[in-house]
């Protein structure tokens, strides 16, 4: 009995306790009494659930990420033609395709690169397998493959004129959006589907949404505004600070120092 009141005592508060304490230990405990009543404190709150409508959403006619063709289709007769590196397809910013269309979500570019078609497979089924068709929808914003990559046999000599078409890629450029994802959900359920993707990328990549995008804008404005100091990368190029004219780039000349 001596137990059975000790343990009982440390369940209750600390006037309780107290209360045990001075009693004698061979009392036996009235479990109908007040003193052993358990009273909760503990109650469920009705939280109202956020409105939101998602009036401006405009579902696709194909929801999910669509196969993509590994190489580009020739009409007739028509013979693949040999293609130059063209580095310069992934220097640079990004100009027509770096606005989200659909006002929602999506994975950008941060650097430049190239998509192989076993990427174009790595994003459709990532991006598929989480994805809840009847209140989301998942859009391509890159071409497939067009552009030829030229490989010669192994063992071969050099020489003898340029390799045979290996395979095709799609030339990203910074700033590019890969593909797009909305629907009837918040970005917090969005952004580990996309980061999953991005992470997977041959090039760096990151999840955004429109309001990163109105936020990043406003910074950059609000910078260039109220910068109070003269010496930028570009007044440095104009002005021939310390003579880094001998060591820039054409493209330092264009972009700055933003791009590669």
């Amino acid at each position: 009995m001596h137990r059975q009141i000790v343990k009982s005592a440390l369940l209750l508060p600390r006037t309780t306790s107290a209360l045990l304490k001075q009693s004698s230990v061979n009392h036996v405990a009235d479990v109908s009494s007040p003193l052993w009543r358990v009273t909760p404190i503990a109650g469920v709150a009705n939280w109202k659930h956020p409105k939101n409508t998602y009036e401006g959403v405009v579902f696709p006619e194909k929801r999910r990420l669509g196969f993509v063709e590994k190489a580009p289709l020739f009409v007739g007769n028509q013979r693949p033609q040999k293609m130059f590196k063209r580095l310069i397809d992934m220097r640079g910013p990004e100009l027509v395709h770096n606005r989200l269309i659909h006002k929602q979500y999506g994975i950008r570019a941060i650097h430049g690169g190239t998509m192989k078609p076993g990427h174009f497979e790595m994003v459709r089924n990532t991006t598929n397998r989480k994805l809840e068709e009847n209140r989301m929808f998942a859009v391509w914003r890159i071409d497939p493959p067009w552009k030829s990559v030229t490989k010669k046999g192994l063992g071969h000599r050099m020489g003898s004129g340029k390799g045979s078409i290996d395979h095709y890629v799609t030339p990203i450029r910074a700033g590019r959006i890969i593909i797009e994802m909305g629907g009837h959900l918040e970005f917090e359920e969005a952004v580990h589907i996309l980061k999953r993707v991005a992470d997977k990328l041959p090039f760096k990549a990151e999840a955004i949404s429109q309001e990163m995008v109105e936020e990043e804008e406003r910074q950059a404005e609000m910078l260039e505004r109220e910068n109070v100091n003269p010496f930028t990368f570009e007044y440095c190029v104009n002005n021939n600070m310390l003579g880094c004219r001998k060591w820039l780039s054409t493209y330092d000349y264009k972009w700055y120092n933003k791009y590669r």
